[in-house]
């Protein structure tokens, strides 16, 4: 067997193969012996129909198998050969079973690029912190109490903060659109949850009133198919509601799994430093390893990068689901592609830097930190636990955590950080 490399555009590479003409002939003849044994041609017995009559049949069909077979037995030791590793599958582009002494193939791919990482030092990274005040305190403890609210039936007309049970019916030029329209809806005033005009066309009404309203959909409107589009909205209000506030006392904290409010404070509080600690984790890990990716200038394979934009499709599809919505089936995975190529590249970016030092996580990492992950699922922690035991290559994805988190650490020890301080509000309203 012989190989010869061939260097293309970019991350691209052609790989031509070479074996004898006789392996390839020997292979052929093999597949039309089988096929006589198999097939049923008229006038003949199966498995008595000359090996002749096959390949005048078959022939072609025999061929390509016997390429088939010779590409999937060569093409690893090729590649070992040519000291070459593709970045994905490798296609073939051209074959010749014609010449007199040899079989030939020949197989394209990209490979991965060369890795070579900038100076830590020339990055420059801003890392957030926070503190958590008395206000944000309160405004916490105003939301968990906004929670309980009741609501009484009243006969006045609606205001701010009622809430106002209705049914609707949206249409666009006359015909009603997907989720425009709900029974006993109930909302509100005040959220600021839907478009623009709808509560105030709702505010100052009393129950029984209907309501007929021409406003449009914002041009940046999330479903993009009524974006900007004008719609008549049909309004009947069955119900407004007033709001009374539940009180601050044992009875209230029962509410939320504690005995009394100073049980419930001292949760609370805890709770609002994990939440905010875990978004400031990811904000300040993506601000890193944004600035990581602007200082390495490389190419990143096309193949990886399709791959990692089908993946998020797939994601985004898979949560419109959850949130029963009915996934955009015609989006192009293209459209993820940005995104897709920073991931890539960040995954490389963040293997080199592990290989370079030696990084590894030891199981007993890897079981502190699955420990500490189902610390989030209550009742349900040693489940979680259990299901990483059961298969120890699910671990990978903790391991892929671990030393992930060992590069960021790496990372900043070098790097010029600046620490900027923002308010709990300023975290909470950007998630």
């Amino acid at each position: 067997m012989k190989t010869s490399l061939e260097t293309l555009e970019g991350l691209k590479r052609s790989l031509t193969v070479d074996v004898s003409i006789d392996t390839f002939n020997q292979k052929v003849d093999k597949i039309l012996k089988t096929m006589a044994s198999q097939v049923s041609i008229d006038g003949f017995r199966k498995g008595k129909v000359p090996v002749s009559m096959v390949k005048q049949r078959f022939g072609d069909n025999a061929k390509s198998d016997a390429v088939n077979e010779i590409v999937n037995e060569t093409l690893v030791e090729a590649l070992t050969e040519a000291k070459v590793t593709p970045a994905a599958r490798p296609s073939v582009s051209k074959i010749d079973s014609e010449g007199d002494t040899n079989f030939s193939y020949t197989v394209e791919f990209e490979v991965f690029p060369e890795v070579k990482i900038a100076d830590f030092a020339k990055l420059e990274v801003e890392q957030i912190k926070v503190d958590i005040t008395k206000a944000d305190e309160e405004r916490t403890l105003s939301g968990l109490q906004e929670q309980l609210i009741e609501f009484k039936a009243v006969k006045r007309k609606s205001k701010e903060g009622d809430r106002v049970a209705m049914d609707f019916v949206g249409t666009i030029n006359g015909e009603t659109f997907e989720g425009g329209e709900a029974k006993d809806f109930k909302l509100v005033l005040g959220k600021g949850t839907m478009i623009p005009g709808f509560e105030e066309a709702i505010t100052d009404v009393v129950a029984g009133k209907t309501v007929d309203l021409d406003v449009s959909f914002p041009d940046d409107y999330h479903a993009t198919h009524l974006a900007g589009k004008p719609v008549k909205f049909d309004i009947t209000i069955n119900e407004v509601g007033s709001p009374k506030e539940p009180k601050l006392d044992a009875e209230f904290a029962k509410k939320f799994g504690e005995s009394d409010m100073d049980a419930l404070l001292v949760s609370m509080k805890e709770q609002m430093r994990t939440e905010i600690d875990g978004r400031i984790e990811q904000l300040n890990k993506d601000a890193l390893f944004n600035a990581l990716a602007s200082a390495n200038k490389f190419d990143v394979p096309q193949g990886s990068i399709d791959g990692e934009a089908q993946n998020l499709l797939s994601e985004m599809q898979e949560r419109m689901q959850q949130q029963g919505q009915t996934p955009q089936t015609d989006m192009p995975a293209s459209l993820f592609n940005e995104e897709a190529e920073r991931r890539v590249k960040l995954g490389l970016l963040v293997g080199q830097i592990a290989s370079d030092n030696q990084m590894q996580a030891s199981m007993e990492q890897i079981d502190a930190r699955i420990q500490e992950m189902s610390q989030s699922y209550g009742e349900n922690a040693q489940q979680m636990v259990d299901y990483y035991n059961e298969d120890v290559s699910r671990k990978s994805s903790v391991e892929l955590m671990i030393v992930e988190k060992m590069v960021q650490e790496k990372i900043l020890e070098g790097a010029k950080v600046k620490t900027v301080k923002k308010k709990f509000t300023d975290i909470t309203e950007q998630a």
